[in-house]
């Protein structure tokens, strides 16, 4: 079974509205960022009777990845992967290259990009421990992955006209300097 679910974080526009409409179910979020809006959705996943065996995070301002969901949940569900990222092609912003860059040299994992949109088990993401409740999230997900050893793939992304860079900011070196520290 599919459903959607869709995290409104106090919006100004009509998403929710039109979500609900379209039959989505709508959770609210209105505190913390991207990060608490992920949590959100993972909360009310962890409390159904029947868990999804995956999910499918895509946010709001990358409408066009919805049409790759078949391309995003194919590789975990033909080669059973934990985790398939969508990328974007475009040319990286500097923080991006460098987080990118710092994940390679501690993890010796190489990822093309940041990416916001990602498909995984829903075991791997409770397996994560995710706790970034803000920006950082994206890039906490991919240095717990890359740490847990979480099987993986990348697709790549539409390129979509109006659509701001990933944001990577100080909190994502905190994340991948306090867990290159950590045992």
């Amino acid at each position: 079974m599919r459903s959607v679910v869709v995290v409104d974080r106090a919006s100004r526009d009509r998403t929710a509205e039109i979500a609900r409409d379209a039959g989505a179910l709508v959770l609210r979020e209105y505190t913390g960022g991207y990060g608490a809006a992920c949590q959100r959705a993972q909360a009310h996943f962890s409390s159904l009777p029947r868990v999804p065996d995956l999910v499918v995070f895509i946010p709001g301002d990358r409408p066009a990845a919805a049409a790759l969901l078949p391309a995003l949940v194919a590789p975990i569900e033909t080669r059973g992967l934990e985790l398939v990222l969508g990328t974007d092609a475009t040319k990286h912003a500097i923080g991006e290259r460098v987080v990118i860059g710092l994940i390679d040299t501690v993890y010796r994992h190489r990822w093309s990009g940041v990416g916001p949109v990602r498909a995984l088990k829903f075991p791997a993401l409770v397996a994560l421990g995710m706790r970034d409740r803000g920006a950082g999230w994206d890039v906490e997900m991919l240095v717990r992955a890359t740490k847990l050893g979480l099987t993986s793939d990348e697709v790549a992304l539409p390129a979509e006209e109006g659509i701001g860079r990933t944001k990577v900011g100080s909190r994502a070196l905190l994340h991948i300097l306090r867990h290159a520290t950590m045992r």
